[in-house]
């Protein structure tokens, strides 16, 4: 009888080792298949540099590494690994090192000088540009106006880009609205009200400056303004609800 009871108990002690193999066995071949299955939208995607001077390729995730390369003003880059947290800021942009390749070269960049907009480059006109990029991003709006008098007429452009990136906006309507490349982007960081001259103005140039407005330190308002004779442009960039706001508004005098 003890012979029988001890063969019942080790059978049945076999039969649970073999379903806990099994289950096991389940379990790691349902992660392998989790694991080996990438998602489309994990994959490398590109960007774009928006540095008007270039961005520099470096070799390690800091930016005291050997420079590889320099990449110029509207250079499209693969992205291969982003940092995807804040941890570094420059010029009052925030971001971090981003693993990239360029030109069959792999390396490390700010990410704060890339954006998934594509430069306008110069002379191209705002709508025009508008249109281009409402095929990738149909949530760009735009939109223009006159008015005025007929002896002073006005024309304004409105853009709205679908981001909360002051930087993106400030870039692209440098780009767009002629804000010479004398201004970097305004720090975030300083006083309420700011004001910053065009030392490289042209001889017939009455007013090119950039004016900022800030609540603790945090920008709320960047206007450029420009006047000549006969003629001149303001330029406004606030944040929306829908995005960033880029408007232009020239006058004829």
């Amino acid at each position: 009888m003890k012979t029988v009871a001890i063969s019942i108990l080790a059978i049945a002690g076999f039969a649970i080792l073999f379903s806990c193999k099994n289950d096991a066995k389940t379990t790691e071949e349902t992660q392998t298949v989790v694991t080996d299955s990438i998602p489309a939208e994990t994959l490398p995607e590109s960007m774009y540099v928006t540095a008007v001077s270039g961005l520099t390729l470096r070799e390690f995730p800091n930016l005291q590494s050997a420079k590889l390369a320099v990449m110029p003003l509207g250079t499209k880059v693969k992205i291969l690994k982003a940092e995807g947290k804040t941890t570094m800021n420059v010029g009052g942009i925030d971001g971090a090192m981003d693993e990239v390749e360029f030109n069959n070269k792999k390396g490390f960049v700010f990410n704060g000088f890339l954006s998934k907009f594509y430069p306008a480059g110069e002379d191209a006109s705002a709508k025009n540009y508008t249109e281009e990029l409402k095929k990738d991003f149909p949530q760009v709006n735009y939109s223009e106006a006159t008015g005025g008098t007929s002896s002073k007429p006005t024309k304004t452009e409105t853009l709205v880009l679908p981001t909360d990136k002051w930087h993106e906006a400030f870039f692209t309507a440098q780009q767009l609205f002629a804000i010479p490349k004398e201004f970097a982007f305004p720090n975030p960081k300083g006083s309420n009200s700011e004001t910053q001259q065009n030392g490289n103005k042209k001889k017939n140039d009455f007013v090119s400056e950039l004016q900022i407005s800030r609540d603790d330190n945090v920008l709320q308002k960047i206007v450029y303004n420009y006047k000549t004779t006969g003629f001149g442009y303001m330029v406004t960039i606030t944040k929306e609800a829908d995005g960033m706001k880029l408007e232009k508004v020239e006058v004829a005098d």
